[in-house]
């Protein structure tokens, strides 16, 4: 695929990848918490708080055709990427679960799938979160450049 063909890719339907994702993750957790009964756990809970808002922040701004959303949905895709990224690792990484335990509830250590050994729910968060940086990332970058 040429490079100007990837950068029209981008400006035209970024926005609309980062919302299809959001809403494929938002689904998906809804799916695990209220069908198979995943009881999630605090940080869990902490990325639901970033990802949720993030299906009407950019279906706002799809149907609006809106660049302007961009500057807001970053921060919180962010810093929803860096808790999964923290929580992923405390499942990984024995050791980081005793620095800062969930006391209350599940603890955030407890893998309810584990696919292929490392497939975990907050792995699945971590991908949905960078896959809707990076969308949004080249969707601001390509509308800038022009």
């Amino acid at each position: 695929m040429a490079q100007g063909s990837v950068r029209s890719f981008f400006r035209e339907y970024g926005i609309y990848l980062a919302w299809l994702v959001s809403m494929v993750a938002t689904a998906g957790s809804l799916y695990l918490s209220e069908v198979l009964y995943y009881e999630p756990c605090k940080l869990c809970w902490f990325q639901r708080i970033f990802m949720y808002p993030l299906v009407l922040l950019l279906g706002m701004a799809a149907f609006r055709n809106d660049r302007r959303i961009l500057v807001y949905a970053l921060p919180l895709s962010i810093i929803g990427g860096s808790i999964s990224a923290y929580h992923y690792a405390q499942q990984k990484i024995p050791g980081l679960a005793k620095i800062l335990p969930c006391k209350v509830g599940i603890p955030c250590n407890i893998d309810y799938l584990n696919w292929w050994g490392f497939v975990t729910i907050p792995f699945m968060a971590l991908i949905a979160f960078i896959l809707i940086n990076v969308s949004l990332f080249l969707a601001r970058a390509s509308s800038i450049q022009e």
